[in-house]
């Protein structure tokens, strides 16, 4: 840390990753040059702080924010070259890919990442679940190199006692997704790496869930769940943030959101399909099959739902939500 200089994360501008050094150079220009950077950081310089438009790396000031003692005096907004939902995936995702490791589902959203990526994978999910099952089948498809953090069932409860001490909520779901992501960062550590791809903020973005297809309001849930994807980033990066590392997510990139927002819903959730643009992207980077596949939950697929539910009657609670106000 120069001169009081500070950068976790890293930074780009119109898709060019800039060095630590390139970053103090600017910032001595003035706090203005920030409100154009892109990246996924915490910046910290003489006297000021900011963090990225959508928080992904932690810190102490608003996301797309910058502050001075207090007082927010600038914004974080971005504005790269408009592009195609299909170049702008494909360059957030080329942006992260530098000694990252992908956590790989089997889904369509994680499965694009792996392929676009073209690094090492790793899936988390009890032996037997339907994540690893299905991460195998598009590793061996994709000829990628795939390793499994096979959860113990014996360490979820010092796990989830473990996330549960730092993830804002602590309901189900947000526990037993914390819950799987303790082990995915867990290995990432103990293999060397501090940054991990995932897919998260697909379903909110472009129509990914169940309900979608029910609803007669979609457009507002679409924004409703939309606006609730910085509380999921801060569960996510509260987890990793236990073992040193970081959740990398290509589809908040700004171009990725800019791109996303502007398809109308109808053309999201059509004919029965969910997401349907993101899954017209992967088929030309994917087998039809893989592109087109319905998937799990990460609690579900994953077997951590499962999981907590037996260790909920284990322990004579009535319902799992009992059972994690027990170990809080």
């Amino acid at each position: 840390m120069e001169g009081g200089f500070e950068l976790k994360g890293w930074v780009e501008v119109d898709g060019r990753r800039l060095s630590g050094s390139e970053v103090f150079d600017l910032v001595q220009e003035g706090p203005q040059i920030v409100s154009r950077f892109g990246g996924e950081f915490f910046l910290r310089w003489d006297g000021f702080s900011a963090r990225d438009r959508f928080g992904i790396v932690p810190g102490d000031c608003p996301a797309g924010s910058v502050v001075r003692d207090g007082e927010v005096v600038g914004v974080v907004d971005p504005d790269p070259p408009a592009s195609d939902l299909a170049a702008a995936i494909k360059t957030a995702v080329l942006l992260r890919r530098d000694g990252a490791v992908v956590a790989l589902s089997g889904g369509v959203d994680s499965a694009l990442v792996a392929a676009l990526a073209g690094r090492e994978c790793v899936v988390a999910g009890v032996e037997g679940s339907h994540d690893l099952r299905r991460a195998r089948e598009v590793a061996q498809e994709l000829d990628l190199s795939l390793e499994e953090a096979v959860i113990d069932p014996g360490r979820i409860e010092d796990a989830l006692t473990e996330v549960l001490a730092v993830i804002p909520r602590a309901d189900p779901v947000d526990g037993s997704i914390a819950a799987t992501l303790y082990f995915v960062a867990e290995w990432a550590k103990d293999h060397g790496y501090e940054r991990i791809l995932a897919g998260q903020g697909a379903d909110e973005l472009f129509g990914g869930y169940a309900r979608y297809l029910e609803t007669e309001t979609l457009g507002q849930d679409l924004d409703r769940d939309f606006l609730g994807l910085p509380a999921q980033a801060a569960r996510d990066q509260a987890v990793a943030g236990l073992f040193g590392a970081l959740f990398s997510l290509p589809y908040l990139d700004v171009r990725v959101v800019r791109a996303a927002r502007g398809i109308p819903p109808e053309e999201k959730v059509r004919g029965g399909v969910r997401k349907k643009p993101l899954r017209e992207v992967a088929a030309r980077h994917l087998p039809a099959e893989i592109a087109h596949r319905e998937k799990k939950a990460m609690q579900y697929g994953s077997g951590m739902m499962r999981e907590m539910k037996r260790l909920a009657r284990r322990r004579g609670c009535s319902n799992v939500s009992e059972f994690l106000e027990s170990l809080r």
